[in-house]
């Protein structure tokens, strides 16, 4: 397989480190090791490192942080939401540094600050990608839409969910609504590359193979670094590039 254009590995690297709200789920969280025997069981992970503190509501996850530390954390903003803002971003920067667990923290706080924000729930989804299944980052997704229901990221990030578990499950149903959402995202925001990417993937498990390639054209214009080379590889087994990009 060739392409025209030639790509670094530095360059593709660079997918994870565009803008960190830009973060894309399409790109896992490595999870990092911790040195211990294979077979060894984990040990609980403190409530701090979980999703939503585990699955505290807002006021038991406020008692278990701190109501006093809480409130001297906001006062160093103008507001709340201005506070849960800021460490919201820093949430997706540390997942452009390969740091789950800080992330983790981060988005937890922003979630305190905040319960309304939906940049956290997104940021906890992403983290929760990495899990061997996509249930718990669906779960969080459909949390951050039902607050922001034409984000473009959390669409594609949602849509990208349903589609990871379709190639699993085969589920006729997470295939509709990945597509829907991604649909949605692309229509919200024309310039989401990674959204064009995953909607050909998708445009490929319904057998629709020139639309994937055009999905596919669309998104690597965008930007070379969204390309999935695997997908690819996929639609050239069943139809060459139209436009004779890859061959």
């Amino acid at each position: 397989m060739t392409t025209t254009r030639v790509l670094t590995t530095a360059g593709l690297a660079l997918v994870l480190l565009v803008g960190s709200p830009r973060l894309a789920l399409a790109q896992k969280v490595r999870q990092p090791t911790d040195g211990g025997q294979p077979g060894a069981a984990a040990a609980p992970r403190p409530a701090r490192l979980q999703p939503l503190f585990g699955g505290l509501s807002p006021a038991q996850a406020t008692a278990a942080y701190g109501a006093p530390k809480l409130e001297a954390v906001a006062k160093s903003f103008a507001s709340k939401e201005e506070a849960s803002a800021f460490f919201a971003t820093k949430g997706f920067e540390y997942l452009s540094e390969n740091q789950p667990d800080t992330a983790t923290s981060r988005f937890n706080l922003a979630w305190l600050l905040n319960p309304r924000n939906a940049d956290p729930y997104r940021g906890l989804g992403v983290v929760a990608s990495s899990q061997p299944t996509p249930d718990a980052s669906i779960a969080l997704l459909q949390q951050a839409l039902a607050i922001a229901p034409n984000n473009t990221l959390v669409l594609s990030d949602l849509g990208t969910s349903h589609l990871i578990r379709y190639g699993t499950g085969k589920k006729k149903k997470d295939l509709t609504t990945g597509m829907d959402l991604l649909q949605r995202a692309v229509a919200a925001d024309a310039t989401n590359a990674n959204a064009w990417q995953q909607l050909a993937r998708g445009y490929y498990y319904q057998e629709k193979y020139p639309q994937a390639w055009e999905a596919v054209h669309k998104g690597q214009a965008l930007s070379t670094a969204s390309l999935d080379f695997s997908l690819v590889s996929d639609l050239l087994a069943k139809l060459p590039d139209p436009q004779g990009t890859f061959k």
